[in-house]
């Protein structure tokens, strides 16, 4: 995988970005995710960015959700890049801070997703209904 000066990933077959914002929260929106587990957790969303070659753009931990905005590959659905994140920061906070072992699991089965790229659905929009294309 390479990138252009446009910030595109340019892989065998497909040329594009791909960026998702997601949120989700401790179950019950326990306020957990203060002082050593809110850094602890931060560097388990970093590892497991950098083991599937994705990007952490934006990242914002509060002590009752985390927010992230992360380019991926074009191959892996969102549903796998969130239970990427859930899933391994979950086994490993709940090891390493045994309190969290109160809580039935870390966090809720849901989560808020939101794609985003370089242009807005506006812009497209605008571009694809423009008169002054080629009708066939």
């Amino acid at each position: 995988m390479r990138k252009d000066s446009f910030g595109y990933r340019h892989e065998n077959h497909s040329v594009g970005l791909a960026n998702v914002h997601l949120v989700w929260i401790p179950k019950r929106r326990r306020r957990v995710l203060r002082g050593d587990v809110r850094l602890r957790l931060a560097e388990i969303l970093e590892s497991v960015a950098a083991d599937n070659k994705w990007m952490i753009e934006a990242k914002e931990i509060a002590s009752d959700h985390v927010q992230v905005v992360v380019e991926y590959d074009e191959k892996t659905p969102i549903c796998k890049v969130v239970r990427a994140f859930k899933g391994r920061s979950s086994r490993l906070l709940r090891q390493e801070f045994p309190h969290l072992l109160k809580l039935p699991s870390l966090w809720t089965r849901s989560y808020f997703y939101d794609t985003s790229g370089k242009v807005s659905t506006a812009k497209i929009m605008a571009y694809v209904n423009d008169p002054h294309h080629e009708r066939h």
